[in-house]
């Protein structure tokens, strides 16, 4: 199983929609992803996402399904560095280091200042459960800190570059057959996502990363050793559609001025 996440467009937050550049980069993305093998489209209820979403949607002849759980995940907290509401992620290395919790798989949500606002710890394993719905659908289902197959395939690879002999009765598919997914939404969420199926810390992935607007996230599945599944990463925010294009990669999110080569 391959899922590709895409951050929406550069946004106009005010009327929750795309500035003129991020539709420019929706349809750039859109004529990167129409070779693409997509099986099905899942986007945020929010304007700025499906708006990223319908230019690739409609090259690909898919129609999107909306989920509420991939609003983003900006339930706001009080950060008593600066007095002001912010998300649950935007904190300097003080705040973000002296709480050995903050930087825990699952306590961060149980640390000041995310305490100040239940919706943090509430919507948390919402995001997961259903998360983990969606990958069963495909025949994948959560055990541990990792998945199996449903189908009860095994495949037994030793090595990368070698002797690749497998128990099954199948090698991996050349003509990319796999399920691929499409996921549209945002920077914190799919933080939260890439922290469920990577078992990094979700502080750590959100101060530690940026994954630019309309950026590129691949996560494929490895099925190695029997039954037993892990998720891991391809690559994580990249743009080349812009940059090939001579488009900007934009600093929105960012609070250093990013690479544009």
């Amino acid at each position: 199983m391959r899922i590709i996440f895409v951050r929406h467009g550069e946004p106009d937050y005010t009327d929750d929609s795309l500035t003129e550049k991020g539709k420019r980069e929706a349809e750039l993305l859109s004529r990167r992803a129409k070779d693409w093998n997509i099986k099905d489209i899942y986007v945020s209820p929010f304007g700025r996402a499906r708006e990223t979403a319908e230019p690739t949607a409609k090259i690909l002849g898919i129609e999107p399904i909306v989920f509420p759980w991939l609003r983003e995940y900006s339930y706001q907290v009080l950060d008593p560095v600066h007095g002001r509401n912010s998300c649950p992620w935007d904190f300097i290395p003080s705040q973000l280091y002296e709480d050995d919790r903050m930087t825990s798989i699952d306590e961060w949500v149980n640390v000041a200042p995310n305490t100040s606002n239940n919706e943090v710890a509430d919507n948390y394993p919402v995001v997961i459960k259903e998360l983990d719905a969606l990958i069963e659908k495909y025949g994948y289902e959560r055990n541990g800190k990792y998945y199996i197959r449903k189908d009860g395939r095994e495949r037994f690879i030793k090595n990368t570059v070698k002797e690749m002999k497998y128990c099954s009765i199948d090698d991996y598919p050349e003509d990319d057959s796999e399920p691929t997914i499409l996921v549209v939404c945002h920077f914190g969420v799919i933080c939260l996502m890439l922290s469920h199926l990577l078992n990094i810390p979700f502080e750590l992935l959100t101060h530690g990363f940026i994954l630019p607007t309309s950026s590129v996230t691949i996560v494929n599945t490895e099925e190695r050793w029997g039954k037993e599944v892990s998720f891991r990463t391809q690559v994580m925010g990249d743009c080349t559609h812009l940059l090939n294009a001579g488009e900007p990669i934009s600093n929105a999110g960012s609070f250093a001025r990013l690479f544009q080569s």
